[in-house]
């Protein structure tokens, strides 16, 4: 009985409504003992109505002319000989009291007559603070200990070739600068409080993200490390279905546009498809375009909304974002200049560029003033 009703209890369809949640779905089976499962009742015996899904594909008489092609990155490549450098186009660090507290009021567990602890319960309470750590540590002592930990991230991975007493000093230097330009604590925090976890474990993944070679001293730079179980990407693979509301466009190689906003992609979808500069483009669902990222030690992918050939090349592109508020959007836009900065030495797949939108509106004037 088990196995049957948990097959009827699979979802058939995956796909997102227009309100950001799954349709409902109904499974009738026979042959189970119902009156010991309970199950919701459908009072009115009128089955819903069966939701609208559009096959989203890629259309073959369009592939010659508006097939774009991707390179899929799943890391980089670098040797760092003699000299570092920091692309210094990173994400300010906020140490924010309002997301993490830097205090906190502690008091024995003695919960009342409803089960629940409370301040107002017997017993003292006590405050627990950065008092006693900012007493007993030193900041140059914390810069030192920071330095070291991304010296030995570099060593580790191979990714420099810098005898360790040349190296430590170059990073020392590129963390001082990060801690008093870059940090940003906002009272009762204080700057030493930055080598706390998490702040700690943030500075360094971003130090260590943002370190390249000196091309200007002869270095080579970085190149991406491709994907080597699948090919390059294309537009030729896209096929999904969806119950979101859709467009039809123009200059793409994929039949229909499909937005995962109300608005706004939709209108910057439709200035695309219409500029003179732009000879195809796609968005980027059920593509697989993915940018890799670290945060909080973990690896995350970025999917930018859209791709554009432009009519420059055959081998131009642009990597458009049309975004609103995110908490992480300087960290994905670092990725995101990397990819390109990586891409475009590596040459393989023409030349890129990024760029993000704040205002639909602006996509025009955006195409045409880009790189």
């Amino acid at each position: 009985c088990e196995q049957v009703v948990g097959r009827g209890l699979r979802r058939m369809y995956y796909d997102l409504g227009a309100d950001n949640k799954f349709s409902e779905e109904t499974a009738k089976i026979f042959g189970v003992p119902f009156q010991v499962i309970p199950f919701k009742a459908n009072p009115s015996g009128v089955a819903p109505e069966p939701v609208m899904r559009m096959h989203v594909h890629a259309l073959p008489a369009r592939r010659e002319e508006f097939e774009i092609r991707f390179p899929r990155v799943e890391g980089y490549t670098q040797s760092i000989r003699s000299n570092l450098v920091v692309d210094w186009r990173l994400p300010r660090l906020e140490l924010n009291p309002t997301k993490i507290p830097p205090e906190v009021e502690m008091k024995r567990y003695l919960p009342n007559n409803k089960g629940r602890a409370s301040l107002t319960s017997p017993g003292a309470s006590e405050n627990v603070s950065m008092g006693t750590y900012r007493s007993e540590r030193r900041l140059q002592e914390l810069l030192f200990d920071m330095a070291k930990a991304i010296t030995r991230e570099l060593v580790d991975s191979r990714r420099c070739e810098i005898p360790v007493h040349r190296l430590f000093p170059q990073v020392l230097a590129v963390v001082n600068r990060y801690v008093y330009e870059f940090v940003d604590p906002i009272p009762p925090w204080q700057r030493r409080d930055v080598f706390l976890s998490p702040f700690f474990g943030w500075v360094v993944e971003r130090l260590v993200e943002a370190i390249r070679p000196d091309e200007a001293a002869g270095e080579a730079p970085e190149i991406p490390r491709y994907e080597s179980r699948r090919g390059p990407g294309s537009t030729a693979e896209v096929s999904y279905w969806t119950s979101r509301p859709i467009r039809e466009v123009r200059k793409s190689h994929v039949n229909y546009l499909v937005a995962d906003t109300d608005k706004w992609e939709q209108t910057a979808g439709y200035y695309i498809d219409k500029h003179p500069r732009t000879h195809s483009f796609v968005k980027n669902a059920g593509l697989g375009f993915a940018i890799p990222y670290l945060h909080n030690g973990e690896a995350h992918e970025y999917l930018p909304d859209f791709i554009v050939r432009l009519t420059d090349s055959a081998d131009s592109f642009a990597i458009i974002e049309t975004k609103g508020y995110d908490e992480l959007e300087d960290i994905k836009r670092s990725a995101a200049e990397r990819w390109v900065r990586a891409v475009n030495a590596d040459g393989q797949f023409g030349v890129w560029r990024y760029a993000v939108v704040r205002n639909p509106h602006h996509v025009t004037d955006l195409i045409t003033q880009i790189g």
